[in-house]
This record gives structure tokens, C-alpha cells and sequence, in this order.
């Protein structure tokens, strides 16, 4: 009987050092999470606008003073400052060659702290006829519901391919 109870105290002190553990670890009154929360759905409210025909993603998501970063080795990789800068330098060249823009067709999204992560597949039509489709991994730096800083990979092979392909409409 004494060495159940042995056990049964250990049980307990060891229950009791993880709970201690954990809230020492935790965030100050579920701040992080609820940040997280909303990041999120600030990002995911926005794909789900987007593949439901809307136009606004960019506007709803960026701050007008964005780093928007494309990751790779083509000449369309770089770096944008300003939400204008990037939808005039990279957005609107490769939209004018389409004719079905591209939509998400599959998103997930992530959050940790301030940093939004969305993993999605979309597909659109080039005004040649030719099908584009691409998969995309976006990491959005967030502040006050707004993506200060963007990271985004993709497969340039498809979209300079467009680029290429497709001349330019004139404005």
C-alpha cells in the first residue's frame, strides 16, 4: 500500500512540474494566440474573397509600404518596395497576359506569432489559350492586420514561361 501511494505522489509531482512548466512557457493572457488568430484569419478570409471571384487580395492584405520578396534565379525574382511598386512591376505584367486570371484553388494557412504562412495551388488561363498553373508557399510577416514583409516561392519556370509567351497588352 505505501509504495502505491509512493507512486501515486511521484504521479502527482511530476503532473504538477509539467502545469508549472507549461505556464511559465506560455504566452502573457493568450496574447500570441489570439495575435496568431487573427493573422490568420485576416490571411485566410482574404484567399477565400479571392477564389470566390474577388480582386482585392492584394489590397486587403498588403500594407502600402510592403517588402514583397520573390524568391529564385529568373529575372523575375527580386525584391519590391511598396505595394504599388510590386503590383506594377510584377503583378500587373503577368495579370495583362492572362485570360482568366489566376484563382486559388487549394489553400492551407498557418500562423506563428506575427507570421502567416500560406501554402496554395491556383490555376488561371494565358491569352494564348495554354493553361497556367503554379503552386506557391507565401510567408507573410504581419502588423496591425496587415503583411509588412512577404516571401514568395513559386515555380518561376511557369510563370516567366507566360511572361515570355504572352506579349503585353498595351495601355
Amino acid at each position: 500500500m505505501r509504495a502505491m501511494a509512493n507512486r501515486a505522489l511521484a504521479w502527482c509531482m511530476c503532473a504538477a512540474m509539467f502545469s508549472a512548466s507549461s505556464l511559465t512557457t506560455a504566452a502573457p493572457c493568450g496574447q500570441s494566440s489570439t495575435t496568431e488568430y487573427n493573422n490568420k484569419q485576416v490571411v485566410t478570409e482574404a484567399f477565400h474573397r479571392w477564389a470566390a471571384g474577388g480582386t482585392s487580395f492584394f489590397n486587403d492584405v498588403l500594407a502600402e509600404n510592403v517588402v514583397w520578396r520573390i524568391k529564385g534565379s529568373s529575372a523575375s525574382a527580386g525584391e519590391f518596395q511598396g505595394r504599388e511598386s510590386f503590383l506594377e512591376r510584377a503583378v500587373r505584367p503577368f495579370a495583362t497576359r492572362l485570360s482568366t486570371f489566376v484563382r486559388p484553388t487549394a489553400v492551407r494557412v498557418w500562423a506563428d506569432g506575427d507570421h502567416v504562412i500560406a501554402q496554395w495551388e491556383g490555376s488561371g488561363v494565358a491569352r494564348d489559350g495554354k493553361d497556367y498553373s503554379n503552386s506557391y508557399a507565401w510567408i507573410f510577416r504581419m502588423h496591425d492586420g496587415k503583411a509588412t514583409e512577404v516571401t514568395a516561392f513559386l515555380d518561376l519556370v511557369p510563370y516567366d514561361d507566360v511572361l515570355r509567351r504572352v506579349p503585353a497588352l498595351q495601355q
